[in-house]
């Protein structure tokens, strides 16, 4: 007779089940190597009195003979931070072709884990352009159903993003290194860096918002004093400190994402890491350093955003171009704005342009895994 198991799975049993039916398992993803498993045949209970008895029954599914094989025995994040030796000096034109070669051979799964911050993102739009558009403003019970759908919507999306973040990272060192691996699979191992990836998100895109705030601060700044020579003088220095910060803090954190995943740093250590990274290569051409190749891959995907984020909303901003030159008071400047947008009703084509462009948003994940892999590979060997 075979030998059957029983998986424990967070304090619940499976089984029991035969090799071929824990292999299935493993296929679908419901099955990980450091799963609890133990042979049917073994007493789950400790013995009171001496002996072997004291010895757990409960191992690891990496453990079952046929299983896993002797790769399963290596850490996940060993396993994922193990640089391919294709990825060894290859040109900033590779990189991008690797990048689009990724995401074609992995584009079920990279939309899946899209769509889990896609899907709450869409119903919150919906529900706040819902609102805007509703014939009576008026405080009743429909606007409060849908302003609350909306901001939990908001917030699910922010809690997910930790995890298609690290979902990202797996799935490209598992497509680039050549194995194939299921979109649960993936999910489960980037849930397990949920509470690191989150804590460096909250510094970072937090470390960023205040420096975009301090930018609008500057132009608010501009408007205000916009006679005064000094008013202006100051504020063009503070913008030359503002880009400074931004620039040096962007350096800081290039690779952050590649080394709490694929490195499984700790938040400091992550972020030093990074920053170590980044300002590699000196011996370099400055155009092959990992912190201009960073700087290139960021450009051309932001250009990207800009286009079709901008491209439709020309006449709008022309518009506000012109209030913010022909109005004085900037009081009387924000509620003409104010008013506007309101009046801007849903644009079906702009949400359409937003949804191409989260669809596309892994390619840029995926070129800086492709970049770190071949920075990290390069300054091994140095």
């Amino acid at each position: 007779m075979a030998d059957q198991w029983i998986i424990r799975v967070l304090g619940k049993e499976y089984g029991p089940a035969d090799i071929e039916t824990l292999r299935e398992w493993k296929t679908e993803g419901r099955l990980l190597p450091e799963n609890e498993a133990r042979r049917v045949d073994v007493d789950p209970a400790p013995k009171p009195f001496g002996g072997k008895g004291e010895e757990t029954p409960w191992t690891t599914a990496a453990e079952i003979p046929g299983l896993f094989g002797v790769e399963a025995t290596v850490s996940a994040a060993e396993r994922l931070a193990e640089p391919p030796a294709q990825l060894q000096r290859r040109s900033f034109a590779q990189i991008l072709v690797e990048t689009f070669r990724v995401y074609r051979r992995g584009f079920v799964q990279f939309l899946s884990l899209t769509l889990l911050v896609v899907l709450p993102s869409v119903c919150g739009q919906l529900a706040t352009a819902w609102l805007q558009t509703a014939p009576n403003m008026n405080l009743d019970l429909r606007s409060v159903v849908a302003g609350a759908f909306g901001f939990c919507m908001m917030l699910l999306t922010l809690l997910l993003w930790p995890i298609y973040i690290a979902g990202i990272q797996i799935l490209t060192a598992e497509f680039v290194t050549g194995r194939r691996i299921g979109f649960i699979t993936a999910l489960n191992e980037a849930m397990k860096f949920w509470p690191r990836v989150a804590v460096l998100c909250v510094f970072v895109y937090g470390v960023f918002f205040l420096l975009t705030v301090f930018a609008f601060g500057i132009a608010t700044m501009v408007l205000i004093g916009a006679s005064s020579l000094f008013v202006v003088s100051l504020a063009l220095a503070l913008l030359v400190l503002q880009v400074w910060m931004f620039g040096r803090f962007f350096i800081n954190v290039l690779f952050w994402q590649q080394f709490a995943v694929l490195e499984n740093a700790g938040v400091v250590e992550s972020l030093r890491e990074s920053r170590k990274l980044a300002r590699s290569g000196r011996d370099l051409p400055w155009f092959r350093r990992p912190l201009w190749r960073g700087v290139f891959i960021a450009s051309i995907w932001f250009a990207f955003v800009l286009a079709i984020t901008l491209g439709p909303e020309s006449s709008t901003l022309q518009h506000y171009f012109n209030e913010m030159m022909t109005t004085q008071d900037p009081q009387a400047l924000l509620q003409k704005l104010t008013a506007s947008q309101q009046a801007h009703s849903f644009d079906i084509f702009s949400f359409s342009l937003n949804l191409v462009q989260r669809i596309l948003q892994p390619l840029l994940g995926i070129a800086f895994v492709l970049l770190y892999l071949d920075s990290k590979t390069r300054d091994d060997q140095s």
